[in-house]
């Protein structure tokens, strides 16, 4: 049953907050701090060139064009599999739907979530610091990085393409999503828990309403009538 299905993800997005928020209880502290420092210690231009360099580019704003094409070719490719005759329209009514949805989840965590925290290269000192180790513009810091959004969208983008397209190119976009989202935590712009406890437990206790119900399947629906009634008009 639906609802079934709906209550194991929120269990699971209850059990992710629970873990993080239990008092004597370091599992999250622990990672966080062993994955930063794991990984800052490899960000020095003279020890690592090639890789400090890579993940400094990997930073920059524009990757982010980047990584925008990547997800644009998923959604392509989920396209192109569509056997239905008005694909066009349906998908494109899919990324509509999308896009409001993301849209509604981060307003939802902008009004909602109070807590915040900074980027652990604000946290720690004696570090390695991106933009001091390379010479071009990029992203090595937050002043509030919980929860990971850019992690957040990329899983609502999972989301869709897992519940319209298949476990396929669902099994894509979740590879996309964390080889996307990894760039700012090695680099030190988030937490590992900004992501993968903050991000996730907000996909799995909102997500769930919006693909486990009616509902993204009605705006979808919504979304295509208004595209055709809009083509119709242009006919004429």
């Amino acid at each position: 049953m639906k609802i079934t299905r709906i209550a194991c993800y929120n269990l699971l997005g209850m059990a992710l907050l629970l873990s993080w928020w239990l008092p004597h209880f370091p599992l999250w502290s622990t990672l966080d701090d062993d994955i930063f420092w794991f990984f800052n210690q490899t960000l020095s231009i003279a020890d690592h060139p090639l890789w400090t360099t890579l993940i400094a580019v990997l930073n920059n704003r524009d990757f982010d064009i980047a990584s925008f094409l990547a997800l644009a070719a998923v959604f392509a490719w989920a396209m192109r599999q569509d056997t239905r005759p008005d694909r066009l329209k349906r998908w494109g009514a899919i990324g509509v739907s999308m896009l409001v949805t993301a849209g509604l989840v981060s307003l939802l965590v902008n009004k909602l979530v109070t807590y915040g925290h900074p980027s652990p290269t604000l946290t720690h000192s004696g570090i390695h610091l991106l933009s001091q180790e390379v010479s071009f513009a990029t992203k090595d810091s937050s002043g509030n990085s919980f929860p990971g959004d850019h992690g957040l969208m990329l899983m609502t983008f999972t989301a869709f393409m897992w519940h319209f397209a298949g476990r396929r190119v669902g099994l894509v976009s979740a590879a996309l999503a964390i080889g996307l989202s990894a760039p700012r935590i090695i680099g030190g712009g988030h937490w590992f828990s900004d992501v993968y406890m903050g991000a996730l437990a907000i996909a799995l206790l909102l997500l769930p309403w919006v693909l486990c119900t009616s509902l993204a399947n009605r705006m979808a629906v919504w979304c295509q009538r208004g595209f055709e009634r809009l083509a119709s008009r242009l006919d004429r």
